[in-house]
């Protein structure tokens, strides 16, 4: 099943049950208003939800409509709780090389997570707006995990059956203000703005034998300016879903709607590219002693999609534009 949310001006939009190739749509307002009213009574909605898609892909949906990918918000406009790992280590150690850095204790064993801000997530195809290119912009692709609610102390065994629905993000970063808040130790404020999500959140079945073991096992495709920039393959993620999701929960519940990334898509093996410019900044020092790629620029177009293992749609892909905006600076 496909899910998307209707930009209809209001702040949650309106919930749509989306085709499986993303040409058509039904508004799912008699069911579930919005998404996130749909993630905290899903043992009600989702058969009715499961319904009406099936009915939409026979084309027996009454007051179905073609889709326009520029009317949507991100699946989830706004949400609850937004958790951030970064569950591929391959990147990590690239950062550690280049800038000479000490290792981070027990990275091997226990998820690097911290709590982003949730109240302004971008649809796929909105503008990205910031004020100075001075900041270092960098875009990030990631996968992530919708929730219903979970227990506290819930253990990865049993976490997977919490999974609700996938999504597929840019996780916009601000380079140039990320190392005084990461020195601070009070995470991230200034240099995570608002994250971009692409139209639909799918639930785990849409993914065939591709979501196993935790993992989206798909790779990334990354353009900037229209040319290729990486595919790394999400499995490659030292912690699965499960364990990102357990590790949330030791101490404390998780609402329904809880959003938990796996961080910066990344392989080890270089030839397949990257999902963020910082990476690929990082791999530039190693080997030329210097990066040579510069940040984002206004103007700048970025593209992420990750299609399924014959080549058909899932998430729909994010495409966006980096514009100058917001209170002018200084």
């Amino acid at each position: 099943m496909k899910l998307a949310t209707l930009d209809d001006g209001s702040r949650d939009g309106c919930l749509l049950v989306v085709s499986r190739d993303l040409s058509r749509a039904v508004k799912a307002g008699g069911i579930a208003a919005t998404l996130q009213t749909a993630l905290e009574r899903w043992c009600e909605v989702e058969a009715p939800l499961q319904d009406l898609y099936r009915q939409l892909n026979a084309h027996q949906a009454e007051q179905a409509f073609d889709l326009d990918i520029t009317q949507l918000a991100a699946p989830l406009p706004r949400a609850w709780q937004w958790l951030d790992g970064s569950c591929f280590l391959s990147h990590g150690e690239l950062m550690q090389k280049a800038f000479n850095l000490d290792p981070i204790e027990g990275a091997e064993r226990i998820p690097l997570m911290y709590q982003g801000a949730s109240d302004d997530f971008l649809g796929p195809r909105a503008d990205i707006v910031l004020p100075s290119e001075a900041h270092g912009i960098d875009f990030e692709g990631e996968f992530a995990v919708l929730l219903d609610a979970v227990p506290m102390g819930c253990p990865a065994a049993q976490a997977l059956a919490h999974v609700r629905l996938l999504v597929q993000l840019n996780d916009v970063s601000l380079r140039a203000l990320a190392p005084r808040e990461m020195q601070t130790g009070f995470g991230f404020v200034q240099a995570k703005p608002a994250s971009s999500f692409a139209p639909v959140a799918v639930t785990p079945d849409e993914l065939g034998t591709a979501w196993h073991d935790g993992r989206v096992h798909l790779p990334l495709n990354v353009e900037w300016n229209g040319a290729w920039f990486g595919h790394p393959h999400g499995g490659a993620m030292h912690f699965g879903f499960d364990q990102l999701i357990a590790h949330a929960a030791l101490t404390r519940r998780l609402c329904a709607g809880t959003l938990i990334g796996s961080g910066t898509v990344s392989n080890a093996d270089r030839q397949v590219g990257s999902a963020c410019i910082s990476e690929r900044r990082a791999i530039e020092m190693i080997e030329h002693g210097q990066p040579r790629t510069g940040f984002m620029r206004f103007g700048d177009r970025v593209r992420m999609e990750a299609r399924g293992q014959e080549g058909e749609v899932l998430f729909g892909a994010i495409d966006q534009q980096v514009v100058q905006g917001g209170w002018p600076c200084a």
